[in-house]
């Protein structure tokens, strides 16, 4: 495969990861990182953008599904909305900070995009939260290679 492949399959692992669908891009990133075949900063660096767009996917399905939370199938009711925004509301945009966690991390950046919080400051949080995380992962595994 060539670099470009892994770069992107990597990418795509990650994005994927930050949507609705279920993976684990930290595996891929510790397998690639074994393997040693690929600089580190490059692999952090495709993990971390594509994780990253993969959250602005979420953030923009918060935008859109909020037209219809009177309807019947939506998945929160009014006092479920009401809860996260009084919660948002006190945490506010730095609770962004906790996207990366696997669970409930994605939720936060769908809520965001439900509050309405504005773009650059929720790309500029989630790809603080998100590099980090692909930073500590990376660092683990190359101390114990």
């Amino acid at each position: 495969m060539t670099a470009l492949g892994v770069y992107a399959g990597l990418f795509a692992l990650a994005f994927l990861a930050a949507t609705i669908f279920p993976a684990q891009s930290e595996l891929g990133l510790s397998a690639l990182l074994v393997a040693g075949d690929y600089p580190a900063w490059a692999l952090v660096a495709a993990a971390s953008v594509g994780n990253t767009l993969g959250a602005v996917v979420n953030w923009a399905l918060g935008r859109g599904i909020e037209h219809f939370h009177d309807r019947t199938w939506f998945p929160a009711s009014e006092a479920q909305l009401d809860r996260a925004t009084r919660r948002y509301a006190r945490w506010g945009r730095w609770s962004l900070l906790l996207s990366w966690m696997p669970i409930g991390g994605d939720a936060l950046t769908v809520i965001a995009g439900v509050l309405r919080e504005p773009l650059p400051s929720f790309l500029a949080l989630v790809a603080v939260a998100k590099t980090v995380r692909y930073l500590v992962v990376a660092a683990l595994v190359l101390r114990w290679l």
